[in-house]
């Protein structure tokens, strides 16, 4: 407004202020009888005199009135002077520029809360508010809002006179539109100059605004002191929801004029605490008195019946205060945190990208770090003041379900005294329990549907561990496997020894779980039972490939350092900072998605509060593997839950069926214990472990610590799937794509069965990715002279009785076994697995690692024990000696007679049918020497003895009789002569 149009304001005020003197009633009647002419004539004199003195007072008035106006309006306009004249969009911007609230949902938009914010405010339309409320607020604010054009002169010319004077004030000077001025365009400065500008500002606005836009903005933005859990509070919905638990159009009478009352001093007047709670009594009063005050002016204005005043008045409105209610972050702490650090996120990129900024570069670049922390700064004030609706993806059943079965789960093991170190090196313990985290996640697209961040949150432990860093342990292994396959390193039937190894650079020698080697066995027995050396062997191949870079990251796992993938252990879980179980799941979609990665997001989308999308999250699937990898990845780990290392889940699912996969991790030192599971549409994985990293070995608990995590992970799985089991326990299994074959292989070697892999019993079936499967004829086999020491196969020696030989006997090809690596074994037997391992037995090694156990002691064998009869079998316990090769048998016809060699045999029975005659057992060693017979046992029945009869006449005579007998004899010698040289 510029001095003309306020010269101009000026002047009809005055007119006004004429009109209305001059049409007083006892100004009127002096008018009325001096138009008569009496007065004239009764006194001419005093009529002149009179007059001349009321027309000199009237000039010297008009004179003093114009110098004085002048005055003020030159004083006014000095006041002004710096005021910008602000266009009616910037007045707007200015006026609807109040904060508010942002809120946070569940998925399908259930209302979860607000986000933590110093001050709460829900901004609502007129349409919205009781207008017995309206009426409250006017009757106590500014009773002429509806006649005013944004000052009432009168009102501040009395607070003028009251500032002067130093009057008490009676009453404010300021009308709805000066107190909306003040709040949302200048300050709370006490001085005539901003006075003056909010008297300027105030004319402007009434100018360009409708009184109900006034109304609904001055409603929205006035504060309104503290709700029942003790947070600052602005506008008149989040003040009848805070106070009374009631939306701003459901308040009744003594409501309003409670809620009018409170803007003159909120804090004073507020029944709550800071703390939150109700004050005691006598804090409590003066709202109630304010409260009586607001209904005496509703009265007075008509807005209100007496009834309806005594009514009101009477009312106990105390009893409608409502209690506090446990917040949003007290009833949801890690997702009402995990949401609003997200959601900072977002808004954080989206305001750097409109500057012109990569995200990425803001974070990673030294330089650009200040400015990275005023984008944190903005993006966390934004959230607090903006209003958005943060919609999350969270399944809110499922969620409440999954806190429930974490606070009654019985299976965490024991709490612990763990040795910590403080900054002066100095030892302390503490007292911790189990804590535990779960993270589900729908694969297609990416929507986190629950998580469990922590047993208990608390002031000393924030900690979401869905988000720590920990050691994944052999989670890591389907990762490692998956990149071999995919580079056609290794497949699920590829041979790997589980032996000891030393690994460069810095002579790595690991060991298993359950400190043993298991030989040769598949990559997928490996997978299944977790073994740890066959993963560093397979990484190895990988490693210069740098597969963390080329496949690893792509899944999502971003907390490897930049030099890391060249430590073998990475293999196993082996982390310097350690990963996620966010990131450590969410990897494992890339299997059910056919190798395609899809990153995990918590937040659907963000809104403004007029419904306008600023945010909404796309899926963008990142290839990773050949769809082949990815499905031969899923069928080994189904594996583990089968007959793996995860058997145990299979007795604790309740929804039978369903096409799981997964894999168990076990960290160092069992201070780690992970599992994720896969099926068509989710990933889920959980995860028990200390806050400060401590043990979880218990040898007293009921279950191992594996099983207490799958214990864990199937009471959740089966909670959530009662919830929802169309999502959870869907019927379809994981498609097999086009280019999976079924190949049989050696299991020695991986190469295509040989007749001699066949003869061994080796020949195995698995899948293979068509573009890699075994292409040459196994060679790994060889046939030559062996013998059986103990049930195992080794190249017989210089003084090996032949007897016991296999000239024809299966053996190692040296070749091949020198060029797997396999003759610098210091025990080459470490090469035979458990499984089925007296087929690998039979196979001799070669060289001089066929004997290199054996050594000649010089003593003979022990002789066999406890020989027996079975149905024409001899059969006896075997010599305790462990150089014996076989046994002999000899039989004699008398038990003081001569026994004589009739045969031998590398098992401990041996065929004599049930003829009447005496037998035992000698044991012979790889060097050729005979124990001491065993027993003597009879086989058979005596014949009764013959009695003498009669010769028949011409019958041979004796002589013939004697010479066939000898002929008998001599034919049965011969045998026996021969067994012998035998």
């Amino acid at each position: 407004m510029n001095m003309k149009q306020i010269i101009e304001r000026f002047g009809e005020k005055t007119k006004s202020i004429w009109n209305s003197i001059i049409n007083y009633t006892f100004i009127r009647k002096i008018r009325s009888l001096w138009g008569t002419g009496k007065i004239q004539k009764t006194s001419r004199v005093t009529y002149d005199v009179i007059w001349n003195v009321i027309l000199f007072f009237l000039i010297i008035g008009f004179v003093v009135a114009f110098f004085v106006g002048g005055l003020g309006a030159g004083y006014f306009a000095s006041l002004v002077k710096d005021e910008p004249i602000r266009s009616q969009e910037d007045m707007e911007s200015d006026i609807y520029n109040y904060s508010e609230t942002s809120k946070l949902y569940f998925s399908n938009d259930i209302y979860i809360g607000d986000i933590r914010s110093e001050l709460k405010r829900e901004e609502t339309t007129l349409d919205k508010i009781s207008p017995t409320l309206v009426q409250a607020v006017t009757a106590t604010e500014d009773e002429y809002f509806l006649e005013h054009e944004g000052v009432v002169p009168k009102a501040i010319f009395r607070a003028l006179f009251q500032e002067v004077t130093n009057a008490s004030v009676q009453s404010g000077g300021s009308t709805l539109t000066q107190q909306l001025i003040k709040n949302q365009i200048l300050t709370n400065e006490v001085s005539f100059e901003r006075k003056a500008k909010e008297i300027l500002l105030a004319l402007r606005l009434e100018n360009f605004f409708e009184k109900d836009e006034i109304l609904e903005a001055y409603l929205n933005i006035v504060p309104y002191g503290r709700n029942a859990n003790g947070d600052n509070i602005a506008g008149i919905q989040t003040a009848a929801q805070g106070i009374f638990g009631l939306d701003a159009d459901e308040v009744n009478i003594a409501q309003a004029a409670y809620l009018a009352g409170l803007p003159q001093s909120p804090s004073y007047y507020t029944p709550f605490q800071n703390s939150g709670g109700l004050k005691e009594d006598a804090g409590i009063k003066p709202g109630l008195d304010r409260m009586k005050t607001v209904l005496n002016r509703m009265l007075e204005m008509g807005h209100i019946t007496k009834e309806e005043y005594q009514e009101a008045l009477n009312y106990d409105l105390v009893a409608d205060f409502i209690k506090p209610e446990a917040s949003p972050i007290e009833e949801y702490p890690y997702l009402v945190r995990e949401l609003q650090i997200r959601a900072e996120e977002i808004i954080k990129e989206k305001l750097a990208e409109e500057d012109g900024y990569e995200i990425e570069e803001l974070e990673t670049n030294e330089e650009l770090a200040d400015l990275n922390e005023e984008y944190e700064l903005i993006a966390e004030k934004a959230l607090q003041n903006n209003g958005y609706r943060i919609h999350s993806t969270i399944d809110k059943e499922i969620y409440d379900a999954f806190q429930e079965v974490a606070e009654n789960f019985k299976h965490y093991g024991p709490n612990k005294n763990t040795k910590l170190t403080d900054e002066n090196g100095d030892d302390y313990y503490i007292e911790q329990y189990v804590q535990a985290a779960a993270f589900l996640v729908e694969n297609k697209t990416g929507r986190i549907i629950s998580f469990l961040g922590g047993r208990e949150y608390s002031e000393d432990d924030q900690t979401n561990y869905v988000t720590s860093k920990r050691s994944n342990g052999s989670t890591m292994k389907p990762f490692v496997y998956a990149s071999a396959m995919d580079k056609g390193v290794v497949q699920p039937g590829t041979p790997i020894a589980d032996v000891y190894t030393v690994f460069p650079p810095n002579n790595y020698a690991p060991n298993n779980f359950d400190l043993r080697y298991h030989g040769l066995l598949s990559a997928r027995d490996h997978l299944k039972d977790s073994y740890n050396i066959p993963a560093i062997k397979t990484y190895m191949k990988i490693l210069n490939d740098n597969p963390v870079e080329q496949y690893i990251e792509k899944m999502g796992i971003t907390t490897l350092r930049d030099n890391e993938y060249a430590n073998p252990s990475l293999a196993i879980g082996a982390t310097t900072d350690g990963i996620t179980l966010e990131e450590n799941t969410n990897a494992y979609n890339t299997f059910a998605n056919n190798g395609k990665f899809v990153d995990a997001v918590m937040i659907d989308k963000i809104t403004t509060v007029d419904g306008d999308v600023i945010y909404e999250h796309e899926t963008e699937p990142v290839e990773v593997f050949s769809p082949q990898t990815a499905y031969l990845t899923i069928d080994m780990m189904r594996d583990v839950i089968s007959n793996g290392s995860a058997t145990y889940l299979n007795s604790q699912l309740k929804y039978t069926g369903v096409d799981w996969a997964g894999k168990t991790g076990t960290s160092q030192n069992v201070e780690n214990v992970h599992f994720v599971g896969v099926n068509p549409n989710v990933t889920f994985g959980t995860w028990l472990g200390y806050e400060y990293p401590d043990s979880l070995r218990c040898d007293s608990c009921s279950l191992y610590h594996s099983n207490r995590n799958l214990e864990l992970w199937s009471e959740l799985v089966n909670v959530a799937t009662d919830i929802n089991p169309e999502l959870l326990a869907p019927s379809e299994r994981f498609a097999q794509p086009e280019g999976i074959v079924s190949r049989s292989y050696c299991a020695i070697s991986g190469m295509l069965p040989s007749e001699l892999c066949a003869q061994a019993g080796l020949v195995k079936t698995d899948l293979f990715n068509a573009k890699f499967v075994p292409t040459q004829t196994d060679n790994s086999l060889v046939r030559g002279a062996r013998v059986m020491v103990n049930g195992k196969a080794v190249l017989a020696g210089s003084n090996t009785p032949d007897g016991f030989v296999e000239g024809n006997g299966l053996m190692f090809n040296p070749e091949w076994f020198q060029s797997m690596g396999y003759n610098k074994l210091s025990d080459p037997t470490q090469l035979y697995p458990s499984k089925e391992r007296e087929k690998w037995e039979k196979i001799a090694l070669p060289g001089s690692n066929s004997h290199s156990s054996i050594s000649d002691d010089g003593k003979a064998p022990g002789q066999p024990t406890s020989i027996n009869t079975s149905e024409g079998n001899l059969v006896w316990s075997k010599s305790d000696s462990n150089d014996v090769v076989g046994y002999r048998i000899f039989r004699s016809s008398s038990p003081d007679g001569n026994f004589e060699l009739i045969g031998s045999t590398t098992q401990a029975e041996f065929q004599v049918g049930n003829d009447y005659a005496f037998y035992h057992v000698k044991a012979v060693d790889y060097f050729g020497s005979e124990s001491t017979p065993s027993s003597v046992i009879t086989v058979g029945e005596a014949p009764e003895p013959e009695t003498e009869e009669e010769e028949p006449s011409g019958e041979e005579s004796p002589d013939e009789s004697s010479s066939q007998n000898n002929e008998a004899n001599g034919d049965n010698s011969s045998t026996d002569s021969n067994n012998e040289d035998n």
